[in-house]
C-alpha cells in the first residue's frame, strides 16, 4: 500500500503538535479567545480575596462549600469529556462552557451584580474573538471552488474526491476541524484524495454544489464524488441541523462513505 510519501512524517508532526504543552501555553497567551478566558477566570482570584474580608465568616463558610461542590462537578465532568470527545477542540470548548456556568453561578451566590459582570463578559468574548480550530492539514488539500472543478473535471488525478465544505465562525466546524486531516492520513491513496473548501472564504461555491447557508448549523458538509459525480453526502439534502441531528465523529464518516471498504479495495487492487 502506498500513501504520499510525507504522510508518515505529517501525522507525527501534527500529533506531536496536538500534544505539545508547549504549544497550547503559546496559544494561551497568544491567541485572544484563549487569553480573554484565562483573564476572565483568574480575576476571582481578587475578588474572592476581597469577598473574604467583607462577607462575614458564616457568609464565608457557606461560600466555600458551594466553590468545593462546583469544583468537584466541573471535574467530573471533564473527565466525562476526556473519555468521551474526539478531539482536544471539542474538549476545549465544552470544558470552558462548564467553567463559565460554574463561574457565575458562584458568583450569583456572592453577589448577583458580580454574576452580571461575568455573563457580560464572557458574552463580550464571544462576540469579539473566536475559538482556534484545528491547524494540522494531514494529506487534505486546502482547495478553492475553481481548483475543485478542474481536479473532477480534469479525470487524470484521483478516482475518487472527498470534499469538506466548512466554515469556522461555526463552532462545529471548529471542533471536527481535526477529523478531516486526520482521515486524510489514514485513507489517502492514489484512488482517493481529501481536500477542503472554506464557504467563508467563497460563499458562493456553496449553491454550487448544493449546500445551503441559510442554516450554518449543518456545516460541514462531505461530498464524495467518483468521477467527477457526486455519490454521497453528509448530511443530505434537507437534513436537520447538527443540534438536533447525530453528532459528527471520525467513525462515522468512516461508516458513511465506507473509508474501510474502499482503502481495502485500493489494497486489492480493485
Amino acid at each position: 500500500m502506498s500513501k504520499n510519501s510525507n504522510g508518515g512524517s505529517s501525522v507525527q508532526r501534527d500529533q506531536e503538535s496536538s500534544y505539545d504543552p508547549v504549544r497550547w501555553l503559546n496559544l494561551m497567551v497568544s491567541e485572544p479567545y484563549y487569553l480573554f478566558h484565562l483573564l476572565v477566570f483568574f480575576s476571582y482570584i481578587p475578588v474572592r480575596c476581597s469577598a473574604f474580608q467583607i462577607l462575614d465568616p458564616a457568609r464565608n463558610s457557606f461560600l466555600l462549600k458551594r466553590e468545593i461542590q462546583v469544583f468537584v462537578a466541573c471535574c467530573v465532568l471533564t473527565v466525562v469529556k476526556i473519555v468521551r470527545t474526539e478531539s482536544w477542540e471539542s474538549f476545549i470548548q465544552d470544558t470552558l462552557l462548564f467553567a463559565k456556568i460554574f463561574l457565575t453561578a458562584i458568583a450569583l451566590v456572592m453577589d448577583y451584580h458580580l454574576a452580571l459582570w461575568y455573563a457580560l463578559a464572557f458574552l463580550v468574548i464571544h462576540i469579539i474573538a473566536q475559538q482556534p480550530p484545528y491547524e494540522g492539514l494531514g494529506s487534505s488539500n486546502h482547495l478553492t471552488p475553481l481548483q475543485l472543478e478542474s481536479l473532477l473535471t480534469e479525470g487524470n488525478t484521483s478516482r475518487f474526491w472527498l470534499v469538506e465544505f466548512r466554515a469556522f465562525s461555526t463552532s462545529a466546524c471548529v471542533c471536527t476541524s481535526s477529523f478531516f486531516p486526520e482521515l486524510s492520513i489514514t485513507y489517502s491513496n492514489t484512488n482517493l484524495s481529501f481536500g477542503t473548501i472554506d464557504l467563508g472564504l467563497f460563499p458562493n461555491a456553496a449553491e454550487r454544489f448544493g449546500i445551503s447557508l441559510g442554516s450554518l448549523n449543518q456545516l460541514p458538509v462531505y461530498i464524495l464524488f467518483e468521477n467527477a459525480v457526486e455519490v454521497a453526502r453528509f448530511p443530505e439534502f434537507h437534513s436537520e441541523p447538527y443540534i438536533f441531528g447525530p453528532t459528527i465523529t471520525k467513525r462515522l464518516l468512516c461508516g458513511r462513505f465506507e473509508l474501510d471498504k474502499r482503502l481495502l479495495d485500493y489494497v486489492n487492487g480493485t
